[in-house]
């Protein structure tokens, strides 16, 4: 599965906003929504302020775990 679409889906399973995880970011609700919409792509210290508040590994979160 693409960047794009965890975000969202680990977004949805812990009940939050883009609104509200922007707010855990210190970003943008727009910065969200390009994410989810594949149109952008998260720093390195985004993607890793994702993996702690999802409680996932930047592997699965890019998609490499199992490779």
């Amino acid at each position: 599965m693409e960047i794009a679409k965890l975000i969202k889906e680990l977004r949805k399973e812990k009940k939050l906003t883009q609104t509200e995880l922007a707010k855990l970011l210190n970003t943008t609700q727009d910065t969200i929504s390009l994410w989810e919409l594949g149109k952008s792509l998260p720093s390195v210290i985004d993607l890793v302020n994702l993996c702690k508040i999802f409680n996932v590994s930047a592997d699965y979160l890019l998609g490499l775990q199992g490779i």
